[in-house]
């Protein structure tokens, strides 16, 4: 057993370890240098490499990304150069010894042990597969996506099919999945997508889901829902459904879980969502002793509550965090770290011609919690419709009926929707409620938005709702408000309702209402049009002529993407 030889003869600050090196570790160990030149900055990484962008991986992979060593962002000899950190890749630290306060190594390469003191240590082990496949020796090679090791076996087994077409097969449809997905087509191979679930990207809402589906079918691949792999062979990929599919590469993207095991082994408190506790500065229930990245807990903004958020927007800020409270601790900050804000999980990914955004919760998520809230849908473009290449966007938004705060908000479509998520995620940030949405003042031109920005359009909605301008009725909602013996009158245009309709609706366009109030039957009534607006119009028109209606809120687009849904999980 060996010890850990000191940075340099003049060190005299602080012996910081920080265990992992990639985001959360590296912003951590880069921002207490900048704070404290006199600090002791061990890290300790199980892998080979260091501060890589692990969110590039899939699109070196797919050729979108040509040069490997792009995604090294440093190495330790230039982390030693510019910040000198003492940084041994290479390094499994295998215990934690907090009354000695000393971690022990093991190097992996010639299995000696190291042992580093600390006066600080800062855990930032990352996350691990949540589950494991067994495959047999025969089999087509199983790797995840998570590291340059994973990527470069990928490689390795497209290259040595050189140009015959190979296949795949791709277990999980998150971020990951569709990302290796999307650019294991675009390399050429034929992939099956494996989804335990009923639809890919399930923190989505089935309407808006709707579009990912199509989207893969589109570019060919083979989706699979409520689907699990079985085994693996030498015959293939056996699948639940009880087929049997082919693959020269099998890639586990079904999720992670916190790597928390060392934390707990050394007596840290562990959360219900399996990630280590933290306070609002990182540390733990051992005040010199810090989490921070995916390993750690996280404060829901919605609920308040602890979750779980595995992005790398949160983990370097949380890394930066823990450094500020060390050098805070020693007298190397003027004013008091801020405490870390709650988690909104904000997140986009794009797959092949569709973006896809979210933040907050979902309104699947929020009927599980039994959570009181509007909805509002909408299909807006992103820019001005007469501007050349305006492209259509769903977006939905969830609106807490009291407070009229945003819970969680959802937008698919093409160009346009990053801006739109993080105005709507900076408003969540900032406390604003949906309806202050309709008064901000946008950028505008028209090959940029509208004069009346999509997010303002939101505004609009949410403003009407909460005043009691217009009541709306939700998609899923509509079987049982028609079966209670409400009417629904479609006020599109003739040629929109005979190019496709809602079964049961009857046709009158709304420029034609006023003359037709009387011909109405009795009883409730439900307008829509295609998108939402003249649904609303259409709305406001009846029940100012004395027959309120409720509109089905974002017309039949959203409808029609919901009932496609609902019908593919219907039995055979």
């Amino acid at each position: 057993m060996t010890s850990s030889p000191s940075r340099t003869a003049s060190a005299t600050g602080p012996r910081v370890v920080i265990v992992g090196g990639v985001a959360a570790g590296m912003s951590a160990a880069t921002r207490l240098r900048r704070l404290d030149e006199t600090a002791q900055i061990t890290v300790l990484e199980q892998g080979r490499y260091v501060s890589f962008a692990n969110c590039g991986l899939p699109y070196y992979v797919g050729g979108v990304i040509a040069d490997r060593d792009s995604l090294l962002l440093q190495t330790p000899q230039s982390l030693r150069a510019r910040f000198d950190l003492d940084v041994r890749v290479g390094h499994e630290v295998v215990a934690i010894d907090r009354d000695a306060r000393t971690v022990t190594a093991r190097e992996i390469a010639s299995g000696e042990t190291v042992v580093a003191a600390y006066d600080h240590l800062i855990l930032a082990t990352g996350a691990a597969p949540r589950m494991h496949v067994d495959a047999a020796p025969d089999a087509a090679p199983v790797v995840t996506l998570r590291t340059i090791d994973d990527v470069d076996r990928i490689t390795a087994v497209l290259a040595a099919r050189g140009e015959e077409q190979g296949r795949a097969v791709v277990m999980g449809a998150g971020f990951i999945g569709l990302e290796a997905t999307e650019n294991l087509v675009h390399r050429g191979l034929a992939v099956t997508l494996v989804q335990q679930g009923t639809r890919p990207m399930s923190p989505l809402d089935p309407e808006m889901a709707a579009a990912v589906m199509d989207t893969l079918v589109a570019h060919g691949v083979d989706v699979r829902t409520s689907t699990t792999v079985d085994a693996i062979d030498a015959a293939g990929v056996h699948l639940s459904d009880g087929t049997v599919v082919t693959a020269d590469l099998v890639v586990d993207a079904r999720g992670v879980a916190p790597a928390a095991g060392l934390a707990r082994a050394a007596g840290l408190r562990i959360g219900a969502t399996g990630g280590v506790v933290v306070d609002g500065h990182q540390r733990t229930d051992d005040p010199r002793i810090f989490a921070v990245g995916d390993a750690a807990e996280k404060t829901d903004a919605v609920s308040g509550e602890a979750t779980l958020v595995t992005m790398a927007g949160l983990a370097n800020r949380h890394g930066r965090a823990a450094a500020d409270v060390i050098a805070w601790d020693n007298g190397r900050l003027d004013a008091a770290p801020r405490l870390a804000g709650p988690a909104l999980g904000t997140a986009i990914i794009g797959l092949f011609d569709v973006t896809v955004a979210m933040v907050g919760w979902s309104e699947q998520r929020l009927i599980a919690a039994g959570r009181e809230h509007r909805v509002i849908h909408t299909h807006p473009t992103d820019h001005a419709g007469y501007y050349p290449g305006a492209q259509r966007m769903a977006m939905k938004v969830m609106v807490d009926p009291l407070s009229g705060l945003i819970l969680g908000a959802q937008i698919v479509g093409g160009n346009g929707v990053d801006k739109r998520i993080d105005v709507i995620a900076t408003a969540m940030h900032a406390g604003l409620p949906a309806a202050e949405l309709a008064h901000l003042e946008l950028a505008y031109a028209p090959q940029y938005a509208s004069a009346k920005d999509p997010l303002n359009m939101v505004g609009y909605v949410a403003e009407n709702l909460a005043t009691g301008v217009t009541d709306s009725v939700q998609w899923h909602e509509l079987p049982a408000a028609l079966a209670a013996g409400a009417t629904l009158i479609d006020v599109r245009s003739p040629q929109e309702f005979s190019a496709g309709g809602i079964p049961g609706s009857i046709n009158i366009p709304v420029d034609a209402l006023r003359e037709s109030i009387a011909s109405l039957p009795d009883g409730e009534l439900i307008v829509h049009c295609q998108v939402g607006q003249r649904g609303h119009t259409a709305a406001r028109i009846l029940a100012q002529l004395g027959r309120p209606a409720r509109n089905l809120d974002g017309g039949y687009l959203t409808w029609k993407a919901g009932a496609a849904v609902a019908a593919a999980l219907q039995p055979a």
